[in-house]
């Protein structure tokens, strides 16, 4: 009995990462609003109906394939976090740079599955939580490694208008309790600013404009390492 359930478990695996895949090459052939489970299960030689036990629904899919996106990304940025701090030479600041490129490098690899996750919202599509946990996966990476550094060599403390004050105290106390609301603040804003560097790489807005892309990537990684506390290695702290 074990072993036929076994097997049944095999075949649900490999018929649901078979729909997935063909699912990604939809997406870079017509994109996500456009996915279509009909078509799917025609490409793979199932009923519909049949490939519906499987996702009730095209958001289901969508959302499958939204996680499957942030749980990749995450693993990559949290793999070259380990790695170049495990490294001789290894520090939070220098960590941040690789977890910067390891985005930077995922998300050349994969566009299409980038633009799922960081281009224009699926028209009728509202992401569940269960989708929220594997998003922050890189924003923790980048928590923890100021954490690090807050707990180590120390962090300088970026500047924080009086306006911003409040609220940095509320994501503070929301992200990382453990650390000042100004790098807190800082850290929120470099998140986004990566996010978006890579993004005018990957979506064209670089063309014409920059050449050397991965000498301007790694000026603006270094900056953002600055921006949020994190000393590079050579340079005095400041403060």
């Amino acid at each position: 009995m074990s072993a036929i359930r076994g097997a049944r478990e095999r075949a649900r695996t490999e018929i649901t990462a078979a729909i997935k895949d063909e699912a990604r090459a939809q997406l870079a052939a017509e994109g996500a609003a456009k996915l279509s489970l009909r078509a799917v299960a025609r490409e793979l030689g199932m009923v519909s109906s049949a490939l519906y036990r499987y996702f009730p629904s095209r958001d289901d899919l969508l959302t499958a394939l939204i996680i499957d996106a942030y749980d990749a990304v995450g693993e990559a940025a949290e793999k070259a976090g380990r790695d170049a701090t495990a490294a001789p030479d290894g520090s939070p600041a220098t960590a941040w740079t690789a977890v910067a490129f390891a985005v930077r490098e995922w998300a050349l690899a994969h566009p299409h599955e980038y633009a799922l996750i960081h281009g224009s919202p699926v028209p009728g599509y509202v992401a569940p939580q269960d989708t929220v946990g594997p998003a922050s996966r890189v924003g923790m990476v980048l928590v923890g490694l100021i954490r690090e550094a807050h707990r180590g060599e120390g962090v300088t403390a970026p500047p924080l208008s009086a306006a911003l004050r409040p609220e940095a105290a509320r994501m503070a106390a929301e992200l990382a309790p453990d650390l000042p609301p100004a790098n807190v603040a800082a850290l929120v804003i470099a998140w986004a600013q990566l996010f978006g560097l890579v993004s005018f790489e990957l979506f064209g807005q670089f063309t014409g404009v920059v050449e050397d892309r991965e000498a301007l990537f790694r000026q603006a990684a270094d900056g953002l390492a600055r921006s949020v506390g994190l000393t590079l290695p050579g340079a005095p702290p400041e403060g």
